[in-house]
């Protein structure tokens, strides 16, 4: 973790050579862009650090990301743009032959990838694949996922066939609201064939693997809004990590974070990725972060100072739960530490 190392001079991109960024609940939410976020990535990229986006979104393809984010006042080429369907063909090409037929779960983003990677596409078990890849599209609905359980019904230690997922996100953030994302149609598939997919995308290595190999990063950072994909698959992948609270994980999820899941980097929006991050200085049971000030008592947390900033609170209230080496539910946590003023939407 970085809050042993950081200074209070250093900003988070003190260093990088390349920012990558997840899309949803980062860069937009739905069709619009989230406050702060074009500018602060517009910003980055002025000073020189080149941008990539990584997303586990299998229902666009990259050229439909780029226009996208290029409708939003990024500058964004579809050799910019990592998806979780590009890494599923990665792995795609070392378990089956070349020019092999998949049977696909998914729309076009996906069938673009597993077309421009040689392979076949079928939307039958009867048409005997050598595999089945399976990502998200709104249109996906029981007749695939059927397929998909047709298909894998025989268990791959009996001669039974690859199954790969794009990613297994539970949820995926809408202009509406939270809606249900791909791991609730891989649990499906699951559920009725007892087996479990090779997953491609966040949080697994593979599609990190190619953003690096794909913009050269040397001193990568990663900024996501969820901790069990975007934390979790960049501290997997040796990267640095921003947790940006403008998406899915809030103020009580971060103090609850497992130790695989607990970023570097905690931020409001974009725009603090240029400030100087506060140093986490721990004197003791107390914690302090910025002016904010946290002292652990036996079960209790205690706020000793607010601060001036609630950010700094909730930095300096994590830090104490992470370094003390106990769960969040070995501690009563005065609520002020999981307010969430931070929600933009």
């Amino acid at each position: 973790m970085i809050f042993g190392r950081s200074k209070a001079e250093r900003t988070p991109l003190d260093g990088v050579d390349v920012v990558l960024a997840d899309l949803d609940g980062v860069v937009y939410a739905g069709p619009g862009s989230l406050p702060h976020a074009v500018d602060s990535l517009n910003r980055a990229a002025d000073e020189g650090r080149r941008l990539g986006y990584i997303t586990n979104n299998a229902s666009r393809t990259d050229a439909s990301v780029a226009e996208h984010l290029t409708s939003l006042g990024l500058h964004v080429a579809p050799e910019d743009v990592v998806t979780s369907p590009q890494a599923a063909m990665r792995l795609l090409a070392e378990l089956v032959p070349a020019g092999s037929t998949l049977l696909v779960v998914g729309g076009e983003g996906l069938v673009v990838e597993v077309e421009k990677a040689g392979f076949v596409v079928t939307r039958s078990a009867d048409d005997s694949p050598a595999a089945v890849v399976q990502g998200f599209a709104p249109e996906v609905g029981w007749k695939q996922l059927a397929e998909a359980a047709y298909a894998l019904a025989t268990p791959l230690e009996d001669g039974g066939i690859p199954w790969i997922a794009t990613n297994t996100d539970w949820t995926i953030p809408q202009a509406r609201g939270i809606a249900p994302g791909n791991g609730t149609l891989v649990s499906a598939v699951h559920t009725a064939v007892g087996r479990l997919a090779t997953v491609a995308g966040k949080p697994e290595r593979p599609i990190f693997d190619v953003a690096v190999a794909r913009t050269g990063a040397t001193s990568p950072l990663f900024i996501g809004d969820r901790l069990d994909t975007d934390v979790q698959g960049a501290r997997g992948a040796e990267m640095a990590s921003v947790h940006v609270l403008t998406g899915i994980d809030r103020p009580k999820q971060l103090l609850a974070a497992a130790p695989n899941q607990r970023p570097d980097y905690i931020v409001e929006d974009l725009r603090q990725l240029f400030e100087p991050y506060p140093a986490t200085i721990v004197k003791g049971e107390r914690t302090r972060v910025g002016d904010a000030i946290i002292e652990v008592d036996g079960v209790d947390l205690r706020i000793v100072s607010e601060g001036s900033r609630q950010i700094d609170l909730l930095r300096a209230g994590a830090a104490a739960i992470w370094n003390s080496g106990r769960a969040i539910f070995g501690f009563r946590v005065p609520e002020q530490l999981y307010a969430d003023p931070f929600r933009v939407r």
